[in-house]
């Protein structure tokens, strides 16, 4: 069994703007720097045998933050957010209103939130290859915890898109999955 405990980057200026980073770098803002700073605060007591971040700056900065005095962090590409494609760093007016359209419809030039399910997929695959039996951390995006929830806590996409914590502000330090044999 591997344990997996996920953490979401640090607020960017982006997302302070409303605009949606995609798979643009994006850069934390005051606020996100402090979070990650408070984030290995918060999580001083857990001990991980590997942390894993998406290969976006502000994945690896939050990561850097939180856990770099403590653990080596691999940036894997898997973990990045979903690709927009043409609606990269655009505000979120842009985006069509109907939130699950993108489940099975790529964004222009982008991908679909199922096209980050096979990303995902293929790196649950990896850890129970190359990490059987490890508490796992990682910090990457929104889309990469919606096919999390979906790949391991057996949801629909509408029902992770429609159950996001972030629609509450229902922040926490970490969320907790489990890749079973």
């Amino acid at each position: 069994m591997i344990k997996i405990t996920y953490f979401v980057h640090g607020t960017t200026i982006d997302n302070e703007q409303h605009v949606a980073t995609g798979w643009a770098q994006g850069e934390l803002s005051e606020l996100g720097i402090n979070q990650a700073k408070e984030l290995g605060h918060q999580t001083k007591e857990k001990d991980f045998d590997i942390v894993f971040s998406s290969d976006l700056q502000r994945a690896i900065d939050s990561a850097k933050l939180a856990f770099s005095d403590k653990y080596e962090i691999i940036h894997d590409p898997r973990l990045r957010e979903a690709n927009y494609g043409e609606l990269n760093q655009h505000h979120e007016s842009k985006f069509n209103p109907d939130k699950h359209w993108c489940i099975h419809n790529k964004f222009p030039n982008g991908e679909s939130y199922k096209n980050v399910e096979e990303r995902i997929c293929d790196f649950i695959n990896y850890l129970k290859t190359n990490f059987p039996d490890k508490h796992v951390a990682i910090v990457a995006h929104k889309a990469p915890q919606f096919a999390f929830d979906v790949l391991l806590n057996n949801k629909t996409w509408v029902q992770a898109i429609d159950q996001d914590w972030r629609l509450e502000k229902k922040w926490q330090p970490g969320w907790e999955y489990t890749i079973k044999d």
